[in-house]
């Protein structure tokens, strides 16, 4: 377990990654190039279905600076500046997107061994201004995430959350949509030798009485190679197997049927990740 009860965003992040990461089913390849100067070049293109998406993002770090520049085949240029630890447990944010005159945006993340906080406000006459913090430890953590729009005067965004971690397992619940919607989620690491886990994500909306679920598990078949699946209550199964064939280069094929409606295709995706 990590030191302190970290950020909102890591509430039921465990949960998340292992249902939800790297399924796809677009063709992605993304090829990394590294300068002797220290500049990293990473180009990465998209396939989904017959419209091609292309991005390059260049990275250049400064002692404890980092800027990220990427364009994408639209000709929007994305950028952001981030300052790691210019004071202790402190890190600042700068992005902004070109020609969006309105996408300007600070951030500010504070990292305490009893509290994670996180604020940020738009750069524009009327901003937006969200706000999250987390008080606790990393065993225990209890955390809120508000936005407030100062042009309307409201409350966009009103959340709240409450994590419990152990060695073997994680257990998170969550009030979202400002009270609508109640998601319960759960992690449990069955053997560390294999990475085997197994996970549940439960989310229960009030206003329509609904429930929605996903469950799954993943298995390492050796250090270098990772099996996925999961299935939700939608009758969605999906898995994926992916493999690290040089450091840091992975090849991802994931899978997904509906076993509802048999007879349809199943949806197949490819990623290739290259990097030296």
């Amino acid at each position: 377990m990590g030191k302190g009860p970290g950020l909102y965003t890591d509430i039921g992040k465990r949960t998340r990654d292992l249902l939800f990461k790297d399924y796809h089913s677009d063709q992605k390849f993304s090829i990394t190039t590294y300068s002797p100067n220290g500049i990293v070049i990473t180009s990465s293109g998209t396939k989904k279905g017959d419209l091609f998406l292309a991005d390059v993002n260049t990275q250049l770090k400064r002692r404890n600076i980092t800027t990220d520049i990427k364009v994408d085949s639209d000709s929007k240029l994305f950028t952001t500046i981030t300052v790691d630890e210019p004071a202790p447990g402190l890190k600042s944010i700068l992005s902004f997107r070109v020609p969006d005159q309105r996408s300007g945006k600070v951030e500010l993340q504070y990292l305490h061994d009893y509290a994670g906080v996180c604020t940020s406000v738009g750069l524009t006459a009327n901003p937006t201004v969200n706000f999250s913090g987390v008080l606790g430890t990393n065993g225990l953590a209890i955390g809120t995430d508000v936005s407030y729009d100062t042009k309307s005067g409201d409350f966009t965004k009103v959340n709240a959350g409450l994590s419990l971690t152990k060695p073997d397992f994680i257990a998170s619940l969550t009030l979202n949509e400002k009270g609508d919607a109640l998601n319960a989620s759960y992690y449990h690491m069955v053997n560390p030798l294999t990475n085997t886990a197994v996970g549940a994500d439960v989310t229960h909306r009030f206003s329509t009485n609904e429930n929605t679920s996903t469950i799954g598990t993943q298995h390492a078949l050796d250090p270098l190679t990772t099996l996925k699946a999961r299935v939700n209550n939608s009758g969605c199964a999906s898995a994926l197997i992916q493999h690290e064939w040089r450091p840091k280069s992975f090849l991802t094929i994931s899978g997904e049927v509906d076993t509802r409606a048999i007879e349809k295709s199943a949806k197949v995706g490819l990623s290739l990740a290259l990097k030296p």
